[in-house]
């Protein structure tokens, strides 16, 4: 089965693009919880938290960087959320790594 993330990646589905860059995507959450309810994934299909390893370090850390960066962009850099949500029972309904950025309230 096709990750619906990786058709995103690969422009075979659509989605609301903010940002992409080589190494990452990050586009609308479409049932979002929040004003923004933004998701970043990297391009690099790792299915969750628990199939990290030593070699994605650098993706890990460079997509907390981007998580900032995209905050100040949308304007919530004064207060949001970033979560992970790690297998079924934490609730992460597509297997590919992303991280939720949320914020936006007032």
């Amino acid at each position: 089965m096709q990750c619906i993330f990786c058709n995103i990646i690969n422009k075979e589905q659509a989605a609301n693009i903010v940002y992409e860059n080589d190494k990452f995507i990050v586009f609308k959450d479409i049932k979002p919880l929040a004003p923004t309810h933004l998701l970043l994934l990297p391009k690099t299909h790792v299915v969750s938290v628990n199939h990290l390893e030593e070699k994605h370090k650098e993706l890990i850390g460079d997509l907390f960087l981007l998580a900032k960066k995209i905050a100040k962009e949308q304007g919530v850099d004064d207060g949001y959320k970033l979560t992970f949500h790690v297998g079924r029972k934490g609730g992460q309904i597509v297997d590919h790594l992303h991280l939720h950025l949320i914020g936006g309230w007032k």
